[in-house]
């Protein structure tokens, strides 16, 4: 009897341990505000193409900057640390650095990721300002897999 005992002490130890670190392993998934008032502002319509592709080199550092953190608090948990994705989530670094690119991911920002009623991604456009999605992007592009 008394091997039982430990055996299911061991068990229900090890489920509360496992559980306790995926609960904190994945922090919290409240998307997080991002300072923007370095870079050039936008204004509340949704531009259809990125504004930050090809600013001057002054500019560029700071956006990049800017778009690294925005992206490690808001997106790497599903797509990937520095943009490479594990599978759960699309790789972004594969989107055209173009109109088309731009256009998908737009949509995608703006209207989230909903798959049978679950919200997989929620629309980032609700808690992150139009600098920091574009500063997102530009990021993403200096990082994709043809630079």
């Amino acid at each position: 009897m008394k091997i039982v005992s430990v055996k299911r002490k061991f068990l229900l130890a090890s489920i509360f341990i496992v559980g306790a670190f995926n609960v904190s392993a994945h922090g919290s998934v409240t998307p997080q505000s991002i300072d923007t008032t370095s870079l050039p502002q936008l204004g509340e319509e949704w531009l259809e193409e990125n504004p930050y592709r090809d600013q001057n080199s002054d500019k560029q550092s700071d956006i990049l900057r800017i778009g690294a953190s925005a992206y490690n608090q808001n997106c790497a948990r599903c797509h990937g640390l520095e943009g490479i994705s594990g599978g759960i989530a699309p790789d972004l670094r594969q989107l055209a650095p173009d109109l088309d690119g731009d256009e998908w991911y737009g949509y995608r920002v703006q209207n989230g990721a909903v798959r049978n009623g679950a919200v997989y991604m929620p629309k980032m456009t609700e808690h992150l300002t139009q600098e920091a999605l574009w500063a997102i992007r530009t990021w993403l592009e200096s990082v994709s897999e043809e630079n």
